[in-house]
């Protein structure tokens, strides 16, 4: 039976998402971040973002939906709604949500001890690696890319 004790991430109190009886709170500005972060790795955004996009992004992010934009992020968002809701998990808040939690709960083991982050020389990345395996990389899969509907900065 496998006695490791997994904690929750915390960061603060003004978001939370939950996972089975995994519970994970954010405060704003780490939300918003990790919010752009999955946006950027999604391929749905390009540049960093202003404040009120990165409003408009977690808006998105929780809620599902921008109901009513407060920039040309969430004009644009609403203007590809067909294109980026499709099914559950196919659907950019789905994988918004995804990444935004796997980010959390990678960097919650690495706090508790279970990953380590390591930089690599040969493509100037930082990867998560397994200390209790002899470093072995840990390998996600690959997300899907909303390049195709991706905001773009000339849209500003």
């Amino acid at each position: 039976m496998d006695s490791t004790f997994r904690g929750d991430y915390n960061s603060g109190e003004d978001f939370v998402l939950e996972y089975g009886d995994l519970r994970f709170t954010f405060n704003e500005r780490d939300f918003a971040e990790r919010c752009e972060q999955a946006a950027t790795k999604l391929g749905f955004v390009h540049d960093r973002l202003d404040h009120d996009e990165v409003q408009d992004l977690v808006e998105l992010t929780v809620g599902g939906e921008v109901r009513e934009p407060v920039s040309a992020l969430g004009e644009h968002i609403n203007a590809c709604w067909t294109e980026l809701s499709g099914p559950s998990d196919r659907s950019l808040v789905h994988w918004m949500r995804r990444l935004v939690f796997r980010g959390a709960w990678m960097d919650q083991r690495v706090k508790e001890g279970e990953l380590e982050i390591r930089f690599r020389d040969e493509d100037q990345r930082f990867e998560y690696v397994q200390p209790a395996r002899n470093d072995q990389p840990v390998e996600l899969a690959p997300p899907p890319s909303w390049f195709q509907v991706s905001y773009l900065p000339s849209e500003r």
